[in-house]
């Protein structure tokens, strides 16, 4: 049924409780993974504005780097269990590039944590998911993660 899962995760626990909702589905189907991490936009810089380009380049370079080696650890875990992996980073605006990347990948499936923001639009789920559940015209796999006590205990200091 599902050939192409795409996998939309931020770096944090929250969103990585998606991933044991996956490997059945990925098992069932001998369906392909595709793990997805965006990025902030590069740069754009106001009228006046002054930075050191060098510096920034290190920074954009380490940061990339951390996200592709962030993406094949969670790529490997999938591939020591004979799931067929593959991994993305792309830049843009977090929905807009959810979407983009289920359509590059022909997914017929997304699948995701939601961290559950609150504000009345988003009671049940967070404004990512709220918006790819609004735009997609595919299957989502929605899930609600646990509170992630390292993040709470930072939020109340």
């Amino acid at each position: 049924m599902y050939q192409t899962i795409l996998v939309p995760l931020d770096g944090s626990k929250r969103a990585e409780a998606i991933l044991s909702h996956v490997v059945p589905i990925a098992q069932q189907n001998k369906a392909k993974v595709v793990f997805l991490k965006v990025e902030e936009e590069p740069l754009l810089l106001g009228r006046d504005e002054v930075i050191d380009i060098d510096k920034y380049h290190v920074m954009f370079e380490n940061k990339k780097k951390n996200a592709l080696s962030y993406l094949a650890a969670i790529q490997s875990r999938f591939r020591q269990q004979d799931l067929n992996a593959d991994i993305r980073l792309v830049y843009g605006t977090v929905v807009k590039s959810i979407l983009k990347a289920a359509e590059d990948a022909d997914a017929d499936l997304i699948a995701m944590a939601s961290h559950g923001l609150s504000g009345l639009a988003r009671v049940s789920y967070g404004s990512v998911a709220a918006g790819v559940l609004q735009a997609a015209e595919l299957p989502i796999l929605l899930i609600r993660s646990a509170d992630d006590p390292e993040t709470e205990s930072r939020t109340k200091e």
